[in-house]
């Protein structure tokens, strides 16, 4: 596949040619030089002077919770974390379309849109036991040619107030899921050292990743936060966690904050944001520099959590940097960066972290060819645009176009 006249990361007009899975070659773009032999084959791709970027990587969606493509419903939702779980709860099972299409609708809306690298969470617990996490594993296998997916084994009700959860989280594990999920240690179970004893029990008994939500605020969040840095140390487990959310890590004081990025540096300790309108996060300009991984998700997709979410990451990066009151180029493409390259060093630690705020990798030579072509003048104004002209290849097939998917 050769793509001609493409401008990657928005720089000079290039013929990139892909090989298998990866990028074999970029070359100025030569608007003379003829169709290549085996074009008809493989494929020819007219970037017509488009921008290229890696494809994105959501690191944090429920696929299970969706209602993209229903009637939009009022949010009935009571404040606080267990008021939404509990919505949820009573609401996902009479929604007008079953679950199975409704997450693999969601999916697919997704890869229209340029993600083709998604880590998604699938609730477990005594109401909903594994039949949530089926219908992600069932999406998933229906977009294997198009999408990445890992699945994240989530006890969105926690798991010691309901005895037997425990069992139920075991068996999605043995079923093939590839991260152990947590959420607020302290606030839902309101026994931190059991909570996080069980989830890293289980991580390291099935050899899987962590990813923990952490929606607790300040004081509690640090000490939530302190005690996985304990048994991410002890475990050896460096490389194998992610924090989401913990967007009150900030609250604290500048000193503490400082620590925190240090340990999450060190200890290569994930974070994964949802770009929320916080004022207490930790620097995002500060966790680049310092070499933390960090990755965007647009979390629920208008589900009974919230109405918000569209399938389309291209606008969460927009909302990345606009709630991080960027404003010059370089840092609303850094916002782009951690969208796609970002995110894709979260659910493969052989994708390097991103080198601060001026790294934008993905796209030389033996790099995946994972890729979206999208209309923009420059990168920073494709991300305030959010341009629809985009072509979408996955591993070097083109899966998507006109915001389509395509069979393979």
């Amino acid at each position: 596949m050769i793509i001609r006249n493409a401008r990657p990361w928005g720089g000079p007009a290039s013929d990139v040619t892909i090989e298998g899975d990866r990028i074999a070659a970029i070359a100025s773009h030569d608007a003379e030089a003829p169709a290549s032999p085996g074009a008809d084959r493989a494929g020819e791709i007219d970037g017509r002077g488009r921008i290229l970027i890696p494809s994105f990587s959501d690191v944090h969606v429920h696929l299970d919770s969706t209602r993209i493509g229903l009637p939009f419903r009022p949010h009935t939702g009571e404040p606080g974390i267990w008021g939404m779980v509990m919505n949820d709860r009573d609401n996902w099972r009479t929604a007008e379309v079953g679950l199975p299409e409704r997450v693999a609708g969601t999916l697919e809306r997704m890869i229209a849109r340029g993600t083709t690298r998604v880590r998604s969470y699938a609730q477990v617990d005594l109401d909903c036991r594994l039949e949530k996490f089926d219908a992600v594993v069932a999406a998933k296998e229906k977009f294997a040619r198009h999408a990445e997916v890992q699945l994240t084994v989530f006890p969105q009700a926690g798991i010691l107030r309901e005895p037997g959860t425990a069992d139920v989280l075991e068996e999605a594990l043995k079923q093939g899921a590839e991260v152990m999920g947590g959420i607020d240690p302290c606030l839902i179970d309101r026994d931190p050292a059991g909570h996080l004893d069980i989830v890293f029990g289980l991580a390291e008994k099935y050899q899987v990743e962590v990813d923990i939500h952490l929606h607790e605020p300040g004081e509690l969040g640090v000490f939530s936060t302190d005690l996985i840095l304990e048994r991410t140390r002890a475990l050896g487990m460096q490389g194998k966690v992610t924090l989401s959310h913990a967007y009150e890590l900030g609250a604290v004081s500048e000193a503490t904050s400082r620590r925190l990025i240090d340990e999450f540096a060190e200890l290569d300790v994930s974070m994964a944001t949802v770009a929320p309108a916080a004022p207490d996060q930790l620097s995002l300009v500060e966790l680049s520099n310092s070499g933390v991984r960090v990755g965007l998700g647009e979390d629920g997709q208008r589900d009974y959590w919230s109405p918000y979410g569209n399938c389309d990451l291209l606008d969460r990066t927009w909302q990345l940097a606009f709630t991080n009151y960027f404003r010059d180029d370089e840092l609303i493409e850094h916002c782009l960066a951690v969208a796609t390259v970002g995110g894709a060093s979260i659910m493969s630690r052989d994708v390097p972290r991103l080198a601060g705020t001026t790294d934008r990798p993905g796209l030389a030579v033996g790099d995946r060819a994972s890729l979206v072509l999208v209309d923009g003048e420059t990168v920073a104004s494709t991300v305030m645009d959010r341009g629809t002209d985009r072509t979408v290849i996955h591993d070097g097939r083109v899966v998507a176009d006109g915001l389509q998917v395509l069979p393979l």
